[in-house]
């Protein structure tokens, strides 16, 4: 590898974010691991890997991310918005306060993680977001998931807008709608689904594509699926 990068991770807890930190961990890079419950990255014990509980909903932990960047990195290379939180609910069920928890942590946790590490970005950095594949317009929708799937097509517009609003400064903005990948999360959505890719399998991808992928992509929504759902 010829030179460490500073990466920012959301949802690192379980699933896909936590192997996220450990591949990048392994390479050298320098990771800050961001989840309400710190505790399982914490015990990976490396140097390079700093955690700290964070809130996504929560205005105040969003200072000690900018407090963090100011004093150990000054720049941040990679922001992987991979946090998520899935309601499977009827729709005729569901209540302002359901629609608004899940649109704050996918919607709005994205907006301002995005806002306040774009100031330690340069041109060739670089925001990935995760969606899902419910967020693309036309593609298969399943009963219950109206609030995650109508959240995560949210932020697929968001990242195009970004991408336009900041084409000539940078960084790049890009978005992969993830099909079915075998985690806790997809236990909620789809209980006796067996999906054909594991969390780690994922994880490589998104790494290399947090790498590599703005090279070639600005503003575009990868769809990153081989099953149904």
């Amino acid at each position: 590898m010829s030179q460490s990068k500073n990466i920012i991770i959301t949802g690192t807890s379980r699933g896909i974010g936590f192997e996220l930190v450990h591949l990048f961990a392994n390479q050298g890079h320098n990771v800050l691991a961001l989840s309400r419950n710190a505790q399982p990255v914490s015990n990976l014990h490396f140097d390079n890997i700093t955690s700290f509980s964070f809130d996504l909903c929560s205005e105040d932990d969003y200072q000690k991310v900018t407090q963090f960047v100011e004093n150990e990195w000054k720049h941040v290379d990679i922001l992987i918005n991979n946090a998520g939180l899935l309601l499977n609910k009827p729709f005729s069920e569901t209540s302002f306060k359901d629609f608004s928890k899940i649109y704050e942590t996918n919607v709005f946790g994205v907006s301002e993680m995005t806002r306040v590490v774009l100031p330690y970005m340069k041109y060739d950095s670089h925001v990935v977001t995760i969606s899902s594949m419910g967020g693309i317009q036309g593609s298969m929708k399943f009963p219950g998931l109206a609030a995650y799937s109508s959240s995560k097509a949210a932020v697929i517009t968001l990242t195009e807008l970004l991408a336009e609003e900041y084409k000539e400064t940078g960084p790049q903005f890009n978005v992969l709608a993830l099909g079915a990948v075998q985690t806790e999360m997809l236990k909620v959505a789809f209980p006796d689904y067996q999906a054909p890719t594991t969390a780690i399998e994922m994880a490589k991808y998104i790494h290399e594509f947090s790498l590599n992928g703005n090279k070639y992509y600005n503003g575009k929504v990868l769809q990153v699926s081989n099953s149904t759902p």
